[in-house]
């Protein structure tokens, strides 16, 4: 070989090395990166679970963080492959091995499948044929089976009587739907999909054409509407138990509803039983009722004859309940901590002013000290979250009261010096109205009461997501129907029970059930039962 193209081999390695020790450099980063990220999520979801939601935008911005973990992850891992590739290539750069979360074990209940990979006969090494088996390694690959579509035919047999000549058949099959031909499973899976997962009919049915299976758009709405109808008695005793509780959480959102000539802003409510943070043993449920409006008599009607504490926002449209001359009595209001504080957060936000640049708020000093000694009450109430109601209620009066009373005196001295235009006076007054600061206070004198509206506010959740997808609701009867099935999957959710599970049972069941056992079919009575089809 001659000494230019010895040379060129020589650059040429060189270049291979210094491409492969680049690789490698980029996948070291990349790997510190998405381990810095997945640090910083598993951090922030520690401190949300020991703490509780401290800040507003802790649940966004663990979304955030997820995210960005995601991208991150996935860049790391196409780097690594590269620096393989590189490496591969060259011999002067030792290859990367990139440190992975330790994976925890695939579950125990799903089914294992063995490939056993051919047995060598002769030994590798010398030919030899004399060798023994020793052991086995076993290497998990998790995979997936598409979903599987069936027609599960059942077979009536007819038989005459070669005497009477009577004909005898075993009755007709059992169908959740009149003359419906849809099973349980199936049934459970349309209407979670579309108000638990939040998946639009026409979106099911495209899929499910890709997968072979022709339902129309119309067909699938059939099935919503006599699922709805079918669970109906379930849902009036999830209600009875929501109104039977002695403290309620209420909430409303907006909903897009489709109108002449274009969308009208109608609202769904939202009324949650949960005594879990006072160490109550009811379990939790929640009811939903929808309105094409926001108005006052909307929340009047939905708890006729209830009475008790309203754990909610300072909407006006609530205070015919606390009117003294209702009937059967007034509702007691217990106003939300989380909404004062986020008027004072709003103001005192500097990591937001600094996103937000030149359209930032000027930082308010009082606003910072408020949402300071309002944190203050969160971190005591951390500690008592189930407690039983005397023993928060004592703790409040000792730990509590007196900050509140400090509070509400460095306010009034604050609010006195500052003009009626001021922003953070409005948040001041917000909190201090004499029609607010009863219900802001009213935790100190009952321990059932929570700090916040929070547990209303969580249920509207898959609410703000549906929005995203189904864009409105069709008509007020879809806005009806939506939240009847949303307080069945609420309900559900809240008890720890897997939503489209339940559904098939209860839409497999419900029809045969006496009135008498139908309780045995709400969440927290479910033993988990799932419908069995036998085959022919």
């Amino acid at each position: 070989m001659s000494d230019s193209a010895s040379e060129l081999e020589i650059l040429r390695a060189e270049l291979a090395a210094t491409k492969a020790e680049l690789a490698r450099s980029n996948a070291v980063v990349s790997a510190s990166e998405a381990m810095i990220a997945g640090l910083k999520l598993e951090i922030a979801m520690l401190k949300r679970e020991k703490y509780g939601r401290s800040a507003e935008r802790t649940a966004r911005l663990i979304d955030q963080l997820e995210l960005q973990l995601e991208e991150l992850e996935t860049a790391a891992a196409e780097d690594t492959i590269r620096a393989e590739q590189a490496t591969d290539k060259t011999t002067k750069v030792r290859s990367f091995d990139r440190r992975k979360p330790v994976k925890k074990p695939f579950p125990e209940h799903l089914p294992r499948e063995r490939v056993v990979v051919e047995a060598p006969s002769t030994c590798a090494c010398c030919g030899s044929d004399r060798i023994v088996k020793m052991g086995e390694d076993i290497t998990e690959t998790l995979e997936v089976v598409p979903r599987q579509w069936k027609v599960v035919q059942t077979v009536r047999e007819k038989f005459t009587c070669r005497d009477c000549e009577r004909i005898s058949q075993p009755p007709a099959p059992f169908h959740p739907i009149p003359r419906g031909w849809a099973g349980p499973s199936l049934l459970a899976m349309i209407v979670f999909e579309k108000f638990g997962q939040h998946q639009p009919l026409n979106r099911q049915a495209e899929r499910y054409a890709r997968e072979g299976v022709e339902l129309s758009l119309s067909t699938l709405a059939d099935q919503v509407g006599a699922v709805t109808e079918l669970l109906k008695p379930l849902h009036a005793l999830i209600e009875a138990h929501v109104l039977a509780a002695e403290r309620v959480h209420g909430d409303d959102t907006t909903v897009p509803l489709l109108a002449r000539g274009g969308t009208k802003t109608a609202r769904l409510w939202t009324y949650v039983r949960d005594d879990r943070p006072f160490g109550g043993t009811a379990p939790p449920a929640v009811v939903f009722r929808f309105s094409r409006d926001r108005g006052g008599e909307h929340p009047t009607e939905h708890l006729k004859g209830w009475q008790g504490i309203l754990q909610a926002d300072a909407y006006a449209g609530y205070n015919q309940l606390y009117d003294p001359k209702r009937l059967p009595g007034p509702v007691a209001s217990a106003l939300c901590w989380a909404h004062a504080r986020r008027k004072f957060f709003e103001l005192a936000d500097v990591e937001g002013n600094i996103r937000k640049g030149k359209d930032a708020k000027e930082i308010s000093p009082i606003a910072f000290d408020a949402v300071r000694r309002i944190n203050a009450l969160f971190e005591i109430e951390r500690d008592l979250n189930g407690l039983i109601p005397a023993d928060r209620l004592e703790a409040r009066q000792r730990m509590s009261a007196p900050l509140v009373e400090d509070l509400e005196r460095w306010l009034r001295g604050e609010r006195a010096l500052l003009s009626k235009h001021a922003k953070v006076a409005k948040a001041i007054d917000y909190l201090l109205s004499p029609n607010h600061w009863p219900g802001f206070t009213r935790f100190l004198e009952d321990g059932r009461i929570c700090l916040t509206n929070n547990t209303a506010e969580r249920s509207l959740r898959g609410v703000a997501l549906g929005r995203k997808s189904w864009l409105f609701a069709g008509s007020e009867r879809g806005g009806q129907r939506a939240a009847a099935m949303y307080a069945l999957i609420g309900t559900a959710k809240l008890n720890s029970i897997d939503p489209q599970a339940w559904l098939a049972d209860v839409i497999a069941r419900i029809s045969e059930m006496p009135v008498s056992r139908l309780h045995e079919l709400l969440p927290w009575h479910w033993n988990g039962a799932t419908p069995q089809v036998k085959a022919a």
